[in-house]
């Protein structure tokens, strides 16, 4: 892990630039605030469940940190389309997420599961969270595509970020990143899982 949140109060306390919508979860973005953000792969979801999911969001009967939970143990059964599963492709998305590694962002901890990846990072200063995963995102679709001989759009537009309150929110949110795969029964501990922080940490 690069830089454990020295300055994670600091950067929590901080006002946000701003709040915005897009799809139908609102985003927090800041240059300065730490966040945790989870993207999928197009098609990883069934139509009906994210159609179920959003009209419960938009009338208020369930909360965001409700449509995301349900969102992930859904992803977590890998029932729609899991192209992560290629190493080729696991490989370039993990080798995109450590090139921009301090140089857009210190990058905490990172998962890479099946069909969609987490990621704790903390943006520096002149980069947004959009343009971040814009610029993941970007790369590793084409680069995927190709491997894959596909055409059309490769990851949801749709993702799911929260910024980190505080040190215990910061280690909790790592844990949670990397036990992912152990909650989908793809491994038995975190380290086990090679396409993770954790794994890497064990290398070292």
């Amino acid at each position: 892990m690069a830089n454990e949140g020295s300055e994670i109060s600091e950067r929590s306390a901080i006002v946000r630039r701003g709040r915005y919508d897009r799809g139908y979860l609102p985003h927090f973005d800041s240059e300065v605030v730490t966040q945790f953000v989870t993207f999928r792969l197009d098609g990883s979801l069934p139509t009906s469940i994210v159609r179920s999911l959003r009209q419960n969001l938009g009338c208020g009967r369930i909360s965001e940190i409700e449509y995301y939970r349900e969102i992930d143990k859904y992803l977590d059964k890998s029932e729609g389309v899991d192209y992560l599963t290629d190493v080729r492709i696991a490989a370039i998305v993990e080798q995109t997420l450590l090139k921009f590694n301090g140089v857009k962002y210190d990058l905490h901890s990172w998962v890479i599961m099946p069909n969609h990846a987490h990621i704790l990072h903390s943006p520096f200063t002149g980069y947004s969270l959009a343009e971040i995963l814009h610029s993941i995102k970007s790369f590793t679709a084409n680069s995927a595509n190709k491997i894959i001989g596909r055409k059309g759009r490769f990851w949801s537009p749709e993702y799911f970020d929260r910024f980190i309150r505080d040190r215990i929110h910061f280690e909790k949110t790592i844990k949670y990143i990397e036990n992912n795969p152990v909650k989908a029964g793809l491994c038995s501990e975190p380290a086990e899982w090679l396409w993770s922080s954790a794994w890497r940490e064990s290398q070292n």
